[in-house]
């Protein structure tokens, strides 16, 4: 007599039970399995695998998080923005809007290949950027949108910055970039040196602390530099109209005139107040005319030592720019923008007899 057969025990080939291509194989208890015990089976291999695959996709959605804030950190991450959501509010310039900017280089290499290098924001929180390197790129967008009206112009290539960087760093970011290009004047950059000090950036309390802040990367040199024309500026700023096209000699030249004699300050001011429709040009010719027709008496600190007087004394003495002095007892130490093994012998030995000539009975 046979067996009856039951309705559920049914008989299927193994290969009749297929599992999707992509889907990792899973461990069954038996290949043998009723319609509802498969159904149930495959129910739970399909969660599984679909958690896994939830699983995969989480970590590497972490992961693509995590390299986006290392590359925002290192303003790596570059975006197109609109043109109209950056600003220039937030860093002093150390540059000038004006037309020494001299773009037309540069609009032209725009138009015909793009820009090559995004300018660098900082995203200011209320969906808007605050710019950090770049300001001749923005400004000749801006130039370009306003000369075309193509709306080509209205989005602008941008790294932008992460946010958090310290606003002494960011400074220092604006002026490395502009001293690589070597084309910012020693005007500008003391400029920026005495807003920076006069903001308290960081702390900052004095223009030494400034110029060694921000120009960490120049040479000692080129910071005393950088304050003799801050000194200049001091002076001069309310009357100067091009600043920026000083050439270093003659700002040196001027910063140590005005260091020795006060009264030269009303000398320069009236000189150019007397021209005023000048160029930059005209400026400089008039300084450079009033240097030469007037003559400045030596300080009273550099006629001589009262005798029975010894300590250290720094001289100014207005005979070149950046010339300096200090004398000590039994010393006498000159520094100057000179290469004096390179002078002749003979000049040299001239110049000691005169020196010696002049003082050697001061005792």
């Amino acid at each position: 007599m046979s067996r009856k057969r039951r309705i559920f025990d049914v008989d299927l080939p193994e290969d009749a039970v297929s599992e999707p291509s992509d889907m990792p194989e899973l461990e069954t208890k038996s290949a043998r399995r009723g319609p509802m015990a498969s159904a149930i089976g495959e129910v739970g291999d399909a969660r599984r695998y679909r958690e896994k695959v939830e699983a995969d996709i989480r970590a590497e959605n972490d992961a693509l998080a995590h390299e986006l804030v290392r590359l925002k950190k290192l303003g790596l991450v570059t975006d197109l923005i609109p043109l109209d959501s950056v600003r220039t509010t937030k860093l002093t310039r150390d540059r000038r809007l004006s037309d020494d900017m001299d773009l037309g280089d540069l609009k032209t290499s725009l138009r015909e290949i793009g820009l090559s290098n995004p300018i660098r924001v900082e995203a200011d929180g209320q969906g808007g950027y605050e710019l950090v390197q770049g300001l001749r790129r923005l400004t000749a967008y801006r130039e370009l949108l306003v000369e075309t009206e193509d709306a080509r112009w209205m989005h602008i290539p941008a790294g932008i910055f992460a946010t958090g960087e310290s606003d002494a760093g960011l400074y220092r970011r604006m002026v490395d970039e502009n001293l690589i290009r070597k084309d910012v004047s020693f005007a500008e950059m003391a400029s920026l040196a005495r807003a920076y000090a006069a903001d308290g950036v960081d702390g900052c309390e004095s223009l030494d602390v400034a110029v060694n802040a921000l120009f960490a990367s120049v040479s000692p040199q080129k910071r005393s530099y950088i304050r003799r024309f801050a000194l200049l500026l001091a002076r001069l700023d309310k009357v100067l109209e091009h600043p920026a096209a000083m050439p270093r000699s003659l700002g040196l030249q001027l910063a140590d005139r005005l260091e020795a004699d006060p009264a030269f300050v009303g000398v320069v001011s009236d000189a150019l107040r007397a021209a005023p429709t000048r160029d930059a040009a005209e400026e400089l010719a008039i300084l450079r005319r009033v240097i030469e027709g007037h003559s400045v008496p030596l300080p009273v600190k550099a006629r001589g030592v009262p005798r029975g007087r010894r300590g250290r004394v720094a001289l100014t003495v207005p005979v070149g720019p950046g010339v300096r002095a200090t004398a000590t007892q039994g010393k006498m130490e000159l520094r100057a923008d000179i290469d004096f093994g390179a002078v002749d012998r003979a000049r040299l030995e001239r110049a000691i007899e005169a020196f010696w000539h002049e003082i050697g009975d001061a005792e």
